[in-house]
């Protein structure tokens, strides 16, 4: 036997919730990895310029969301077998561990809130650091070492004009730059042409990730307080049952 009336409805309650919870572990891990190795951002991530990387700060949040989703997983079948079970043990366990990732949801919300804006900022500077580079090798003739680098800063946009379907910085820059690719000066932007700054682009690309990154942890973050409630309720409540 085990417990009884409310605190049964509350062990069955408590289980239905770490389920959902192991499932939106599962889910986070999902989206996680389709953040890290989705083609539009791998490509423009793993860029070089002058042998400097392109800023990889959207990449701490996605590696943080893939160890959550991780742990969630684990943490959910925790609690389900110690629903189950009624076990004490596992449940202060369980609990345990719920506050602990509680307390690693918060400060990462904190540290994505403050950098919300930094990684677009770092990807916008990255690109402006490149056009820049093209523009002045197109205007002037250069020697074979600069030529070599001209072809590696030109690959460098042609993966961002590419990926993003833009070209240049602003709508001004980008009808300058197709300018110069009609007359042979440059060679940057996409074949079809498109008045689309780079700047928006980018802005909208890591702007919609990191808003998706923030859902999933709201969601999670209002899972795991009910899980928390319910969690200590179910364990005291096996504690004063008298069947123990």
């Amino acid at each position: 036997m085990g417990v009884e009336g409310c605190t049964k409805c509350i062990k069955y309650m408590l289980f239905l919730f770490n389920f959902i919870f192991w499932l939106a572990g599962g889910v986070i891990l999902g989206v996680a990895l389709w953040l890290r190795h989705d083609p539009k951002t791998s490509n423009l991530l793993v860029l070089q310029i002058d042998g400097n990387q392109a800023p990889n700060t959207f990449y701490i949040s996605v590696h943080i969301l893939i160890a959550v989703g991780a742990v969630m997983m684990v943490v959910g079948f925790l609690g389900c077998y110690g629903a189950i079970q009624e076990s004490q043990c596992l449940l202060g366990t369980f609990f345990a561990c719920l506050i602990i990732l509680f307390a690693c949801e918060v400060a990462a919300g904190i540290w994505g809130f403050m950098n919300k804006d930094t990684v677009a900022t770092e990807m916008i500077s990255f690109y402006d650091s490149a056009y820049e580079k093209a523009m002045t090798f197109s205007a002037l003739p250069g020697t074979e070492k600069d030529n070599k680098e001209k072809d590696a800063v030109n690959a460098v946009l042609r993966v961002f004009h590419e990926t993003l379907n833009c070209c240049g910085q602003g709508k001004t820059t980008s009808i300058l730059t197709q300018f110069t690719d009609s007359v042979g000066l440059t060679k940057l932007c996409p074949a079809a042409g498109t008045p689309v700054g780079c700047h928006q682009r980018i802005d909208e690309l890591f702007t919609d990730k990191i808003g998706m990154i923030g859902i999933a942890a709201l969601v999670v973050a209002v899972i795991m307080i009910f899980e928390m409630i319910f969690s200590m309720v179910l364990c005291c409540g096996i504690r004063n049952s008298p069947v123990y």
